[in-house]
């Protein structure tokens, strides 16, 4: 294997200087460019052989993994604003089992609920997540083989090769769906296979990279650095060598560089997930340090040590150099060699005793140190909708960092603006720990949600309850009010005096360019056709300067609304004199006062969860503002949430629903009647029709619909 790998390099690298040599004539120091010597025929020959040897390895190796890629779909789950908010996220991966498991970043199927994959062949299966590995950043998915049209048929499989057979200046190409597009392969060359990412102006320490806040990845990863480009929805696919093996799963890019995580290093981790659904792993609750700028010779200092950890249980401190693990010499002298023994800790067998020998102030100390488990760095998220608060449970390391006493609880991650966590007496904020509920204790996540869904479901609700929470250290008690999971109207203002006009102030710079600086007031940019105002005298252009004799004058652009403050101090369908300028000189024009028209704001809504969009009635400013007619009749899409059913079915906020399947949508009475004659049906798909601008829009919506037996609570 060592002569063949040899020889693999060897000849990649002759490969790349012979076509360089031969289509490039050498310019000596100093020597004119005219003056080059033009490469003989058989010199061009040899090129063009060489490139079509290159060309052909690379189709070879694109060939042996290009049909096993796919493109991943993900509809995620988060949390922010105190609310369960769904998003899309995309991203490649590749089938490394003939029983469909998909080998794909962590950060790619990071808290997604569904997942969707397209196959070489352009077949959309779903896949179920196996297992996640946030501290390497990988992930497995299993394709529904069911869902195929033959299913049956083997899948096309790509197969692992050895990242450590990998050298500087190696062809490697980089597959995947960049931007949710069609496969595509790039090339470059591997420019470093160890590489980690150190901080600092020192340079020493590795950097602790984050997928997201609170959750670190790459702790036993030296990264394969090259510079196939990587673009976004490339995460998560194959580093292809030219023998096409996978010996890398790309995870970063940018920059002209790409990093990967070895194939050695995902293989392991991939055959975990695949067994487990999880990796499980070693600690003994250090973090370590290379010697390389200590004057140290041997060992790796202990740069910190978890408090009640094992190595703290077998007295080992923070200073103390690790001299030997299990027996065998340690020295970690630069900042690439700390992952490696990182993983060495972390593959030994969950509470394995390891005999460990150190150096303290010269002292040489043996102790045994027995492994703990590397528990998660996050936890669990979840919405409570009644409460207007987003929590998670409380890890071992968020206790640590957070500086909490223990465990028990949950963390308040985001408080919804209105709701009744926020307008509690004191307020909840993010980061507080609820601790009791009406004086029970709260344990964990799952503790809270029992305690939540069980409330919730008391008739009546109670008035308030009586929460207990940690603040920087301190007990608090606040009193909350639970909401019923409803949805109100928005509230309608009392009916006002209105003129059907619309109007822009004009000011003193306006006025000059319009021939009359003495005089401000009020443009009209517009008369609402079907009004009182339309039945009047009043034009497009005219300057209101008064009303009933009393001067409108704005001072600025604050006083925008003036003329509408001063009509509804009036009464509805009494007459008002305007004064107008009209082509230079004073009019007055008489017009009846009327009811003010509905605004959208305040229009009746109706929202579907099933679907996830709320939809409005249509107001007479709507029909104005798109030139509809009265018999153009439907709901307007006033929220939409991206990744539901309507979402990701193309209807968007703004659309006029007309038609769902064969229900004519006339207003929200008949849009509800629709959707409930879906909702029973359960159809494999539903067709809206909307208007959007001035186009009719055939939208194609897939449901997800849930069996009827099953529970369909929904939090957000």
């Amino acid at each position: 294997m060592g002569d063949k790998r040899k020889w693999w390099s060897v000849w990649q690298t002759l490969l790349v200087g012979t076509v360089w040599a031969a289509t490039t004539a050498p310019v000596a120091r100093g020597q004119a460019a005219a003056s080059t010597k033009e490469p003989t025929p058989a010199e061009l020959a040899k090129a063009e052989q060489l490139r079509e040897d290159m060309r052909q390895m690379i189709e070879l190796a694109r060939d042996r993994v290009f049909p096993s890629l796919v493109n991943i779909h993900v509809i995620t789950m988060n949390y922010w604003g105190g609310k369960e908010r769904k998003g899309r996220g995309v991203g490649s991966g590749t089938i490394i089992s003939k029983d469909g498991y998909v080998v794909t970043n962590q950060h790619v199927t990071d808290n997604g609920k569904k997942f969707k994959c397209t196959l070489a062949d352009k077949q959309e299966v779903t896949a179920e997540l196996i297992g996640e590995d946030p501290l390497t950043d990988l992930a497995i998915l299993k394709l529904n083989l069911a869902e195929l049209a033959d299913p049956g048929a083997p899948l096309p499989v790509a197969k692992f090769g050895s990242s450590d057979e990998l050298e500087v200046g190696d062809h490697v190409l980089a597959m995947g769906s960049p931007f949710a597009l069609s496969r595509s392969v790039t090339l470059g060359i591997v420019s470093n296979t160890e590489r980690v990412f150190a901080g600092g102006l020192s340079g020493d320490d590795p950097e602790e990279m984050q997928l997201e806040q609170g959750q670190r990845t790459g702790l036993f990863t030296r990264w394969i650095q090259h510079d196939a480009l990587i673009n976004p929805g490339n995460s998560g696919g194959p580093l292809v060598n030219l023998k096409g093996e996978i010996v890398g799963v790309n995870e970063l890019g940018g920059s002209a560089m790409g990093f990967a995580i070895p194939s050695n290093l995902a293989q392991q981790v991939s055959a975990a997930l695949i067994e487990h659904g999880e990796v499980p792993r070693s600690t003994i609750g250090v973090s370590l340090k290379p010697i390389e700028k200590t004057g140290l010779k041997n060992g790796v200092l202990v740069n910190s040590v978890i408090k009640d950890g094992a190595a703290a249980a077998a007295g080992i401190q923070a200073g103390d150099v690790i001299l030997s693990l299990g027996g065998t010499p340690v020295t970690v002298r630069f900042p690439e060699e700390v992952p490696p023994l990182l993983k060495r800790i972390a593959d030994y067998p969950i509470g394995a005793s390891i005999p460990v020998t150190y150096d303290r102030d010269g002292k040489v100390h043996d102790a045994q140190v027995i492994t703990q488990t590397l528990e998660r760095d996050k936890g669990d998220e979840s919405a409570f909708r009644g409460w207007g608060l987003t929590a998670s449970e409380i890890t071992a390391r968020m206790a640590r960092e957070r500086r909490l006493d223990s465990t028990e609880g949950v963390l308040v991650t985001g408080v919804r603006p209105g709701g009744g966590a926020q307008l509690a007496e004191p307020p909840l904020e993010g980061g507080d720990v609820i601790r009791t509920i009406d004086g029970g204790a709260v344990r964990d996540l799952t503790g809270f949600i029992e305690r939540y869904e069980t409330i919730m479901k008391t008739e009546p609700l109670p008035k308030y309850l009586l929460i207990g929470f940690a603040r920087g250290g301190k007990d608090h008690v606040t009193l909350l009010k639970p909401k019923p999971d409803e949805d109100e109207d928005p509230p309608r203002e009392v009916a006002k005096p209105w003129i059907g006009i619309a109007t822009q102030p004009v000011l003193k710079d306006l006025a000059e360019k319009l021939g009359h600086v003495e005089q401000l007031g009020f443009r009209i940019s517009r008369v609402y056709p079907n009004t009182k105002a339309a039945e009047s005298e009043l034009k497009v252009g005219d300057v209101v300067i008064a009303l009933n004799g009393k001067k409108m004058v704005p001072k600025g652009m604050q006083d925008a609304g003036l003329l509408n403050r001063e009509v509804q101090k009036l009464d509805i369908d009494a007459p008002a004199k305007l004064t107008v300028l009209r082509d230079g000189a004073a009019l007055e024009v008489s017009v009846a006062l009327e009811r003010s028209r509905l605004r959208p704001e305040e229009a009746s809504t109706e929202r579907n969860r099933d679907f996830e969009l709320t939809v409005r009635e249509v107001t007479f400013f709507d029909r104005d503002d798109n030139r509809w007619s009265d018999g153009i009749k439907g709901v307007i899409v006033s929220q939409i949430e991206p990744a539901g059913w309507a979402g990701l079915g193309g209807i968007r906020g703004g659309d006029l629903i007309q038609k769902i399947d064969a229900h004519e949508i006339r207003d929200l009475e008949t849009y509800r009647a629709a959707l409930e004659k879906v909702t029973e049906a359960q159809p494999e798909r539903v067709v809206m029709v909307v208007l959007r601008g001035v186009r009719t829009h055939f939208q194609y919506i897939e449901p997800d619909w849930k069996p009827a037996a099953e529970d369909d609570t929904k939090r957000d």
